[in-house]
């Protein structure tokens, strides 16, 4: 009897405490605030690497022979121009000259409009480029690309250093400029590798007098077709001299260069890919619009690639 009675009064001790709240760890009432704790923020590092951008390879899966689309730069003579277009403060400034493949303003327009999308392009008027207007682009005055076309037919580095030239293009206070020459060099049948040195020399040293900032980006020439006779047009064997002496030149100057001419297939192949792809005009030295719309692309291509490279090695 005396053991029913204390089982009734823990019975009784248990149902207390438990309608009481009492218990060894008693929960509370409200959770309490999160000390410890503190906001996630996305890293230097990580949004450093939202800053890379993505490209497609645009070569044609028939181009024979071809090139990784990339641009050699070796001693990072480009990087003060990645750095600004990284940090994008102010007006990022590119001009462009060459010879009639840029004056037809669809192979520098390609590469302008893709660089606008990538980085913005209220720095500019919407302003479409056409072989009837102008290349000179109108700032705004806000952050973005600022893309210049400067082209004239028949064009080598020799015939372009003019005065006239050269204010044009150093009044746009360029931070980059692109120099597209090549083909009317190998054209002439006299052509001499030293002079072309010269010529090349005396064209960049005038620019960067004026503008002791500035960073180059050579290009060389996508190759064309001479006459040649009874045998018709040829392939321009001087074409390949012309590039050799770029690329040196590039080399002994630390200059940046993009190779269009082996990226395509070089001495072998870039004409014929150019040929089989219906991709040369008649007069096989200039192309169709598809033509240039191609080489806008890999050159974009090729400044992405590098830029990303840029970016990335910043995290390292």
């Amino acid at each position: 009897m005396k053991q029913n009675k204390y089982r009734l009064i823990a019975w009784c001790v248990c149902v207390w405490m438990v309608m009481s709240g009492y218990a060894q760890d008693p929960l509370p009432r409200k959770a309490k605030a999160d000390t410890h704790s503190t906001p996630v923020y996305v890293s230097k590092e990580i949004k450093q690497l939202l800053k890379l951008l993505t490209v497609e390879s645009p070569m044609p899966d028939s181009f024979k022979g071809v090139q990784e689309n990339e641009i050699f730069d070796p001693t990072f003579s480009l990087a003060p121009f990645w750095e600004k277009l990284c940090k994008l403060e102010k007006p990022v400034r590119i001009v462009h000259i060459g010879d009639s493949h840029v004056r037809g303003h669809v192979f520098p327009y390609i590469v302008r409009s893709y660089l606008e999308e990538d980085f913005g392009r209220n720095a500019v008027e919407p302003i479409p480029l056409t072989y009837q207007t102008s290349g000179i682009a109108k700032e705004t005055g806000n952050v973005g690309v600022v893309y210049h076309v400067i082209g004239v037919n028949g064009a080598t580095c020799g015939t372009y250093a003019t005065e006239e030239r050269m204010r044009e293009v150093t009044s746009l206070q360029p931070d980059l400029v692109i120099l597209s020459f090549g083909t009317n060099e190998a054209h002439g049948r006299r052509y001499a590798q030293t002079l072309h040195t010269v010529e090349m020399k005396h064209l960049i040293d005038k620019i960067k007098s004026e503008c002791p900032n500035v960073t180059f980006l050579l290009t060389t020439p996508p190759g064309a077709y001479v006459r040649n006779g009874r045998r018709g047009r040829v392939i321009n064997p001087r074409t390949s001299l012309v590039v050799d002496t770029q690329l040196k030149f590039a080399e002994e100057n630390q200059l940046a260069v993009w190779d269009m001419y082996h990226v395509v297939g070089g001495s072998q192949y870039a004409c014929r890919n150019w040929t089989a792809a219906h991709l040369f005009q008649r007069d096989k030295i200039h192309f169709t619009r598809e033509g240039y719309i191609l080489q806008g692309l890999l050159l974009h291509e090729a400044l992405i690639k590098e830029y990303n490279k840029y970016v990335g090695n910043r995290l390292e």
